[in-house]
């Protein structure tokens, strides 16, 4: 028992690393939070700098799966529904880590980067089912925020109709960290409701006609 408590908070306290502001406070100076849409995630870190947002990606993905995979060292074996579960749980509790950083005041991003990173472990045919939906759904109405909500919400049952996990724990884990991810979304839903959250375009401001 005190060895899954270890992984856990393990996995919260490695998702709770805020990479991008401490990306943007070292090399820029700057309060991220303090710009944009105050967020400490990737496409907020991009405005500052887009290297700086590549990076911010890359290593919240990263604490994701490794918060992921320090549940692999649970001590059961591979085949065991219950270290599926506890690697289920990382994933949530990273994810959190993310979204409510305890060095921040528990004020954090929205986790899309972190799931993906702590999803890409627990099931790496899924995230590229979760990637063409987010790719499609981006191209087809060119709204960043909304193929996030989309691909998490149709992760679980993404999850389960590729035949990946069936059992109701895991599902469940997987529905609240997916829950959660759409919930911090809820400025850009209402913004994409009131038709005034902004269009991705691939063209600078300055080219588009």
């Amino acid at each position: 028992m005190s060895r899954l408590w270890l992984i856990l908070t393990s996995a919260y306290l490695l998702g709770s690393i805020p990479f991008g502001y401490l990306l943007v406070l070292i090399f820029r100076g700057e309060d991220v939070r303090r710009s944009g849409s105050g967020n400490i995630g990737a496409t907020n870190v991009s405005r500052k700098s887009p290297m700086l947002g590549v990076l911010t990606l890359l290593l919240d993905a990263a604490k994701g799966y490794f918060a992921v995979q320090l549940a692999t060292h649970s001590g059961l074996p591979p085949g065991d529904v219950r270290a599926e579960r506890i690697m289920a749980a990382a994933a949530l509790l990273g994810i959190i880590g993310h979204m409510f950083p305890v060095w921040l005041k528990f004020r954090g991003g929205k986790g899309v980067a972190t799931a993906l990173g702590a999803f890409l472990r627990l099931g790496p045919t899924a995230v590229g089912v979760a990637v063409v939906i987010f790719i499609v759904v981006v191209l087809i109405f060119r709204r960043i925020s909304l193929g996030s909500i989309v691909t998490a919400a149709l992760f679980p049952a993404t999850v389960w109709t590729l035949n990946l996990s069936h059992d109701p724990v895991v599902l469940a884990l997987i529905g609240v960290a997916s829950l959660l991810i759409i919930g911090r979304h809820y400025k850009n839903i209402l913004r994409l409701l009131s038709g005034e959250e902004p269009r991705f375009s691939l063209q600078r401001k300055g080219e588009a006609q």
